[in-house]
């Protein structure tokens, strides 16, 4: 200490720490009023970026009160210096929370805006938040004196002792990002395994992938066990997708007429039901001459996977009621038995034999 603190010292620094109070909570004041505005709003940035100084400003406004307050009392070089160094690394630290937020906010919604869908995969997000945590405290320790080069060296020492350690962990991430990086699976698609496990992809993060089911459960999935099956994608190259329904006439029906029939049904549901593709052209190929009836298959258009259950319900149902007004049967199967008798039968065994014919409902 220079010399003694007098009351003069102790009032001017308590008008300085006043001073940076008073400040932060203006800025916090006039930062919650442009939040506000900034909710408003098309663009998601702004609301990241005054979420993100939401916190770094007030707090910015006081460790300035409190340096001034430092500096206005008579401190030797030496804890002036102190005081001035943890000000500074306190304020490295507030700031790199605050661009961590910013930082993983703004990766989120580039990626939302990249896949176009509500939930998106946390592991960008993630990686982008330790890494700017990490640079962070690695200047805050700088700034208090601390030598970080031993610390690195004991940080890639121990780096290589974990990586044996999480394995299994560590081939979750990278696959994690090999999947989102090659873009075969992204949030939002419609896949299914080879071991039957199917659903909309809700998100990649640094383990597992989460897939929701059409049952609105949840399956969680190893990114390196989704990375080595084999997969169906529904949504990519594209979301619609077409549909096969098997449909089969008698051997009377028209097939000319039958066909004209069908797709004038397919036009209404394409048109009237919602998931269908109004522009999908309707086709019908008949394809076997079966036992009693002639098969054939209808191509439907369906906006994506989920919708073709509601297209199929109502197709059938549709295509149903037109056939009975159109006069168009829909035979069921059938099939003729005939029964041979050798030499004169036993009484009670022909009439044993009836009766398994009478009660099979066979003449």
């Amino acid at each position: 200490m220079s010399r003694e603190l007098l009351l003069h010292d102790w009032v001017v620094a308590a008008i300085a720490v006043a001073a940076g109070v008073a400040a932060g909570l203006l800025l916090r004041a006039l930062l919650r009023w442009l939040g506000g505005h900034a909710s408003r709003t098309a663009w998601s940035g702004d609301d990241i970026i005054v979420d993100a100084l939401r916190t770094l400003a007030p707090w910015a406004a006081v460790i300035g009160g409190a340096a001034a307050a430092a500096s206005a009392l008579p401190l030797t070089t030496r804890v002036t210096g102190l005081v001035n160094d943890s000000l500074i690394a306190l304020l490295i630290l507030i700031a790199t929370v605050s661009a961590a937020r910013g930082v993983a906010g703004l990766v989120q919604s580039l990626a939302q805006s990249r896949t176009g869908v509500a939930g998106s995969a946390t592991i960008f997000v993630n990686i982008a938040r330790v890494v700017v945590l990490t640079m962070g405290v690695l200047v805050a320790l700088e700034t208090m004196g601390v030598s970080i080069a031993p610390l690195l060296t004991a940080l890639g020492v121990g780096g290589l002792a974990v990586a044996l350690a999480l394995q299994d962990t560590l081939a979750n991430l990278f696959a994690g990002v090999h999947i989102l990086a090659s873009k075969t699976v992204q949030p939002g698609d419609y896949i299914r395994l080879s071991s039957g496990e199917e659903g909309y992809v809700v998100d990649i993060n640094w383990r597992n992938t989460v897939v929701r089911n059409l049952s609105n459960n949840l399956v969680i999935i190893p990114n390196g066990r989704l990375a080595r099956t084999n997969m169906t994608n529904f949504t990519q190259p594209e979301q619609k997708l077409s549909i096969l329904v098997q449909v089969g006439v008698g051997y009377d029906s028209d097939l000319e007429h039958v066909e004209r029939v069908t797709l004038d049904v397919v036009d209404g549901v394409m048109a009237d039901v919602s998931g269908g593709v109004a522009d999908h052209e309707a086709a019908v190929r008949f394809h076997t001459f079966a036992d009693s009836r002639i098969n054939f298959t209808v191509i439907l258009g369906v906006g994506e996977f989920s919708d073709q259950y509601r297209i199929k319900h109502e197709f059938i149902k549709r295509l149903h009621e037109r056939y009975r007004a159109e006069g168009i049967s829909i035979p069921a199967p059938t099939r003729t038995v005939s029964v041979e008798s050798w030499g004169a039968p036993v009484p009670h065994q022909r009439d044993a034999a009836a009766s398994v014919l009478m009660g099979n409902g066979l003449d």
